[in-house]
């Protein structure tokens, strides 16, 4: 159907009954557009951050066309991120409403769908997992009048969507409709895998693994590494070493798997399994690489045994085993917090000497320990190198969290908001929740409602924890009103509270009542 009609077939579709009549027509039905701010009026919009759901261009790429519109329509062509801002707007309004008065308001909108829309909603509302679900079922549901069906990427954002939320029927449901349209791949098996792990579904994983043949997908040593590196990446190390050998029939050895297993170790502090499978390896046929030192020289670091791991990272210049800049950001890490600040300040600079270039990560180390011993005009000197040097230097998110942490007012945050904007630092929920905790110590109420709408604006939350950062000062604040009004909203966004938010809410709604009884027996 040519897009010009669609707007009558819509109309009509809504208001016709199987009865012949016509039902009652919603009053928003017969309002202007819902409100969105272009981004052009917004003139401190922040650049939304990408998914992390692989290494394809695509899924990273923000700089999206600008849509078609229809040629008899008055407006010009917008732009796909204030396209999806106005989305945006919409299933904020919608929130609360029925899925077929949001379908509605989505049908009224005349969209334009393409990948990188959708993706820009999805990144929107990765917090918001109901809303983001419900979004990608209406588009999924007019493909046959939008002519568009989403793509492997727009699919697998939604999967990360739902596995970061926990959402497993609905992550089920999204994946088979994949794997029966044919746009199933690898990262999507990889998504779900993973995410199995991370909810500690580690029978469910390893079943999902054994079912990539039932998908198209090869049964192979590097799916086997990436099964064992999601294991360990939540903790279940003693599982992934057990298959790791369980299954060297099936999957041979290989330095790499026993570098996921050692590095598995190594996260968990734990040293005397470490040296175990340390041990075990230094004596297999498979003989340690630089990744392998690097991982022992890690633990040994996290483990406080600094001295053995600086005498094991000398050990590898002497021999001419080059470190990498990794295993030097973890001996200048590990110096740095026995307090040996010179001599991590020494191996810094001997980096560049012996080929071995510093990056974010190194800066960031040592940024880290100057702010935690308030030597601030060292730690502002290693700031302005790095914004000097720029390339593998350039700071990050993580660069101003460490600055942000020892701030003392709301100006010195504004200031370095500013000058992490100036860098192209894009924001990030961390930084968002960080700062909104500041605002909310120093009573700045001002900067806390702004930051909460730069946040919602942004597409980077609020998410459970901002919600359970509001709630808990909220009560310090006295405001307990206000606080079972923000927990309400975050339960009506299907965001699941901590357990100590659920027992702080309960202590306030006992309280409150106390109050209202009091107030009812004497007045």
């Amino acid at each position: 159907m040519h897009h010009q009609f669609r707007p009558l077939m819509n109309f009509f579709r809504r208001v016709a009954q199987p009865n012949g009549n016509l039902r009652a027509i919603p009053l928003y039905q017969f309002c202007c557009t819902p409100d969105f701010f272009p981004l052009s009026s917004l003139p401190d919009a922040v650049t939304f951050r990408a998914f992390h759901f692989g290494c394809d261009p695509k899924l990273n790429n923000l700089d999206a066309d600008f849509l078609g519109v229809p040629s008899n329509s008055r407006e010009k062509p917008m732009h796909v991120n204030e396209t999806a801002l106005r989305v945006q707007n919409i299933l904020k309004k919608f929130s609360y409403s029925s899925n077929e008065e949001r379908a509605e308001a989505l049908d009224n909108c005349e969209l334009s769908l393409s990948d990188d829309l959708v993706l820009d909603v999805l990144r929107r509302h990765h917090s918001d997992w109901n809303s983001a679900f419900q979004f990608f079922n209406w588009v999924t549901s007019v493909a046959d009048l939008s002519g568009y069906t989403p793509s492997s990427e727009a699919y697998n954002g939604m999967l990360g969507t739902l596995g970061k939320a926990r959402q497993f029927e609905e992550l089920q449901q999204i994946f088979d409709e994949m794997f029966k349209r044919g746009v199933m791949n690898q990262r999507s098996y990889d998504i779900v895998l993973h995410r199995y792990a991370a909810a500690h579904k580690i029978d469910d994983a390893i079943e999902f693994f054994y079912k990539r043949e039932q998908y198209g997908l090869e049964l192979d040593l590097a799916a086997f590494q990436s099964l064992l590196m999601s294991l360990c990446r939540y903790k279940h190390v003693e599982t992934a070493e057990d298959l790791f050998h369980a299954k060297k029939e099936e999957f041979r050895y290989d330095i790499k798997t026993w570098n996921i297993i050692l590095n598995g170790w190594c996260v968990l502090r734990n040293l005397h399994e470490t040296k175990r499978f340390w041990n075990e390896l230094v004596h297999s046929d498979c003989k340690p690489d630089k990744y392998s030192y690097g991982t022992y020289i890690n633990s040994l670091c996290k483990s406080g045994k600094v001295s053995s791991a600086v005498k094991l990272f000398r050990s590898m210049w002497e021999n001419g085993c080059t470190p990498d800049t990794v295993i030097c950001n973890s001996v200048i890490d590990g110096l740095c917090f026995k307090k040996r600040v010179p001599e991590a300040l020494e191996i810094f600079r001997e980096m560049d000497a012996k080929g071995c270039q510093p990056n974010v990560s190194t800066y960031n180390c040592l940024i880290k320990y100057m702010c935690k011993i308030r030597r601030m005009e060292m730690a502002s000197k290693l700031l302005s190198e790095m914004e000097e040097k720029g390339g593998d230097c350039t700071p990050n998110d993580m660069t101003f969290i460490y600055l942000l942490t020892v701030a003392k007012k709301p100006d010195e945050v504004v200031s370095l908001l500013d000058r992490m904007k100036r860098q192209g630092c894009e924001m990030t929920g961390d930084v968002y929740n960080l700062v909104l905790r500041l605002y909310l110590s120093w009573d700045s109420e001002e900067h806390v409602q702004s930051t909460w709408a730069d946040m919602s604006r942004d597409g980077i939350g609020p998410d459970q924890r901002s919600y359970t950062v509001m709630i808990h000062k909220r009560y310090d604040q006295g405001k307990l009103k206000d606080a079972l009004d923000y927990f309400k909203e975050m339960t009506l966004k299907k965001l699941t509270p901590e357990p100590r938010t659920m027992l702080l809410v309960n202590a306030m709604k006992s309280k409150l009542e106390e109050k209202q009884q009091f107030f009812d027996y004497y007045f």
